[in-house]
């Protein structure tokens, strides 16, 4: 009920904020979305106990009338959002005034990022690759959040945050490498497709359990804190995951620890095959930040400088400030959850073609080029060409490419091989020796 109270203040009464909420980001001082922490503040000292509450759980006042606090006391927060669906700029003082080289790279990243999509989703339904996940219609969230960051800042993804990792410039190359699980795979074959990871771009290695990267995420964020980094961490996952209890735990230790991170949700309306109508009753995933004491923002995901602009104020109060912020990137996942999904069993047809025709990040941005000359029907035509034979030599080289030597399967987890784990290896080279013939060893590296 304190919280509930805490969070009516923190909006008002009227509809929604009022005024764009990304000024809330920007008001170290101010109530609201960037109220200050309670425990920060020093408790009163009253006269008298039956002045007012001091109970040490929350900050709220006596009343003298049964009222429970209803769970719409709060009336949608709003959507922060820089251009509209033609790409034009709504309110000046928020254009981000990015130089055209900025911007042109916002979009060949995005646009690469769908054309490898489509190569290696056809590539999985030819049988080439076991599985695949394409980020159709997300890819403004992840590119205008990587912008935002400092190449230093470490990044855990959930698992379709693959135009982070190619705004970085993480080559084709080993995109595809990772997909076919080759020699040239710095996961040595050893993980599902699309579960990347790169040391150097600071991209930790994503792992298949919803949520699990949330507690990891705060608790890197925790140490950057200790060893006075200067460095922020952002940790990526959908709305579903966000039903998740390792949600729960990362938010408050992320809280009560004060940790410089950016929990980044991109809600695209079906997680892995339910609706929002089905996962829950409040607000989207915005609303819980204050439960938490998280200052939080919810964006238009399809406007890429929404998303840069909210994730750059945040990261920049998270650094100076060692407090968590909540970014709710709204968005809508176009492609199905992955290449075991038929999405058609639980959405319109026409649903999808509304958004992939009339409310898609990537055309939203070329509307944006055009209008202001930095990009022409010509130009379009050539990069998508350009584009499509760049990742269709990165696709033909990683499948000429043998897989990995069979005994890397054992390796790299201890220093020194237990007993147990060195019987196994006996085992299979035993196997293969017996029964080689049934496999097909000439495929991988010797």
């Amino acid at each position: 009920m304190a919280v509930a109270i805490a969070a009516a203040r923190a909006w008002g009464p009227s509809r929604g904020l009022g005024r764009a909420a990304l000024l809330a980001l920007r008001r170290p001082g101010a109530r609201g979305l960037a109220r200050s922490h309670p425990h920060r503040q020093q408790q009163q000292q009253f006269s008298s106990l039956d002045d007012k509450p001091q109970f040490p759980g929350a900050s709220a006042e006596f009343i003298d009338k049964l009222e429970f606090i209803q769970p719409n006391v709060i009336s949608g927060i709003p959507i922060y959002r820089v251009m509209d669906r033609q790409g034009q700029i709504i309110n000046p003082s928020e254009d981000p005034h990015l130089p055209q080289e900025k911007v042109l790279k916002f979009y060949k990243s995005m646009t690469l990022l769908n054309t490898m999509d489509r190569i290696l989703y056809e590539s999985q339904r030819q049988g080439r690759i076991s599985f695949y996940m394409t980020n159709y219609g997300e890819e403004g969230t992840h590119v205008g959040s990587a912008a935002a960051l400092d190449n230093m800042d470490l990044v855990f993804g959930q698992y379709r945050e693959a135009g982070v990792l190619m705004y970085r410039d993480y080559p084709l190359e080993l995109f595809m490498a990772q997909c076919y699980g080759n020699v040239s795979d710095l996961g040595k074959g050893r993980q599902m497709p699309v579960h990347y990871g790169c040391k150097e771009r600071h991209f930790v290695t994503i792992s298949s359990p919803l949520a699990t990267q949330i507690p990891q995420a705060v608790g890197a964020a925790y140490a950057a804190k200790r060893a006075n980094a200067n460095r922020v961490v952002i940790c990526y996952f959908g709305e579903g995951a966000a039903s998740e209890g390792d949600a729960h735990a990362g938010f408050n230790f992320a809280a009560t620890l004060e940790c410089p991170i950016i929990f980044f949700c991109r809600n695209n309306g079906y997680a892995i095959s339910t609706p929002t109508s089905e996962q829950y009753r409040g607000d989207g995933i915005a609303a819980r930040g204050p439960g938490y004491g998280i200052i939080s923002i919810r964006v238009d995901g399809n406007d890429v400088f929404a998303v840069y602009n909210a994730t750059k104020e945040a990261r920049r109060r998270a650094v100076a400030e060692n407090q968590p912020f909540l970014i709710e990137a709204m968005t809508y996942r176009i492609g199905h959850h992955s290449t075991s999904d038929d999405s058609s069993a639980y959405r319109s047809v026409d649903e999808v073609n509304y958004w992939d025709k009339q409310d898609h990040p990537i055309s939203r941005l070329r509307h944006y080029l055009l209008s202001r000359g930095w990009w022409d029907d010509e130009q379009e035509k050539a990069w998508r060409k350009q584009s499509r034979k760049k990742v269709m030599e990165a696709f033909e080289q990683a499948e000429r490419k043998l897989k990995p030597n069979p005994n890397l399967l054992f390796s790299d987890v201890y220093q020194e091989m237990p007993t147990q784990l060195r019987k196994q290896q006996e085992s299979l080279a035993r196997h293969l020796q017996t029964y080689g013939e049934h496999y097909p060893l000439d495929h991988f590296e010797k």
